[in-house]
């Protein structure tokens, strides 16, 4: 059974998991304690001893209440508007598109709906009290509710506090990033056709293919495998994708072709599968994740921040990500799950003009770049088939002509010649090892 993480996940699936990353939820999940606390008190009342709320402080759980409903309401506002600080700070000093991990980052999500919680919880419980819905017995159960929360608060606090050091940095956001890219990566890599038949395009579409166009302009989020093959077994049908997640799509390009349909099919079964929206997302597009990596290198080089630091840390973050593709298993395991449907596979040229070409592009006066540039290459040059080694010579020679085109300093260019030397080096060595 596949995961949310999947490629494979089912549409109504992955909608299910994006919906968990919504801050409401988590916090409506918190403040449903105190209606739970209201309704298990009816049920417990009965057995719970007489006096027992007096014996334990209950009484006192009315003032406890009013101290967690005027504490949380400012912390959650302290905590809000010190994460649109950092947002912004991310934005300015990283990418915008990297914010959006930040928004959707678990322990930003977990410690907001708790505050949230929390003080919606208190809420209900002063306006339940003041109903007199729970009785002194009644009182015992929202008590030992209400101590739950307070260490619940305690240990996010203390969470937060470290959290917030870290929040909105440079290396963090970067570091954030990668996890994102490499999960992506390695979930694509274990099914790089998304569970369908390879289609290189190297065998021309039937005559009879029929276009199927997108509802809407926008990026490609996700697509439903499943849900198309299903679809196209009703009908005898055989689909060939068109536009995989992260391609921009438009209402006069299509998305999938269809042929062998029998009956009355209707192309807009198929269009309902893909998900498209305004932007791209990380789940099912590792591309895009990539090119948000690049960017950040992008933006250190920029004069305006002049960071050189920052681009050689990403690139390489950029080798242990590509180094997941490069030692994949591309063979889709015991064979493809959807046999009647057909998907392009994502090119090594497009991983690295993705992630390392603006790098070298940005960086190209800067022979401490390009030296790293060179280096990685070589490294990804150790690594993969035959073609992953092409790719990555095919680069390094693109890295130096950029290098030679900006450096103006002979020493520095001897350098730089020296370091892609060394890539041709590893890569003859590597073809070598594997004979």
């Amino acid at each position: 059974m596949d995961t949310f993480g999947r490629p494979t996940i089912a549409k109504w699936g992955w909608l299910l998991w994006r919906l968990t990353r919504r801050l409401w939820l988590r916090a409506t999940l918190i403040s449903l304690l105190a209606v739970a606390a209201a309704l298990i008190s009816i049920v417990i009342t009965p057995y719970l001893p007489s006096g027992l709320s007096a014996k334990i402080g209950a009484d006192a759980v009315d003032n406890i209440l009013n101290i967690i409903a005027t504490s949380m309401l400012a912390v959650t506002t302290f905590s809000l508007s010190t994460m649109v600080a950092s947002y912004s700070a991310a934005s300015t000093s990283v990418t915008p598109r990297a914010t959006k991990l930040l928004i959707e980052d678990r322990t930003t999500l977990n410690v907001l709906a708790t505050f949230v919680g929390s003080f919606l919880f208190s809420v209900v419980g002063i306006v339940t009290l003041s109903m007199n819905a729970y009785g002194e017995q009644g009182r015992v159960i929202l008590f030992a509710v209400t101590i739950l929360v307070i260490l619940l608060i305690v240990v996010t606090l203390l969470r937060w506090i470290d959290y917030l050091i870290r929040l909105g940095r440079v290396g963090e956001t970067t570091e954030e990033v990668e996890k994102a890219v490499t999960h992506a990566m390695r979930a694509r890599a274990d099914m790089p056709n998304l569970g369908g038949v390879r289609w290189d395009g190297s065998k021309p579409l039937p005559d009879n293919a029929r276009p199927v166009f997108a509802a809407r302009i926008g990026y490609v989020q996700h697509v439903d495998i499943g849900a198309i093959s299903s679809r196209a077994g009703e009908f005898g049908a055989r689909v060939y994708l068109g536009a995989l997640p992260g391609t921009f799509a438009d209402l006069n390009r299509p998305i999938a072709w269809v042929t062998g349909a029998k009956g009355d099919f209707d192309p807009a079964h198929i269009a309902s599968a893909f998900t498209i929206a305004n932007d791209r997302s990380f789940d099912q597009d590792p591309r895009f994740g990539l090119c948000v990596l690049a960017e950040i290198a992008s933006r250190a080089l920029s004069p305006g921040i002049n960071d050189p630091g920052t681009a050689i840390d990403v690139i390489g973050r950029a080798v242990r990500v590509l180094s997941i593709w490069a030692n994949a298993d591309r063979g889709e395991g015991t064979g493809p799950r959807f046999g009647n449907v057909y998907v392009p596979p994502i090119r090594i040229e497009e991983l690295f003009e993705d992630m390392l070409v603006p790098i070298a592009r940005d960086g190209a006066h800067l022979a401490e770049v390009q030296i790293r540039l060179q280096k990685a290459y070589g490294a990804l040059a150790c690594n993969g088939d035959s073609r992953f080694q092409s790719a990555a010579l095919k680069y390094s020679r693109i890295s130096l002509q950029r290098a030679e085109a900006a450096l103006t300093s002979e020493f520095d260019l001897k350098r730089v010649r020296a370091a892609a030397a060394q890539v041709k080096a590893r890569a003859k060595n590597g073809r070598a090892a594997r004979k």
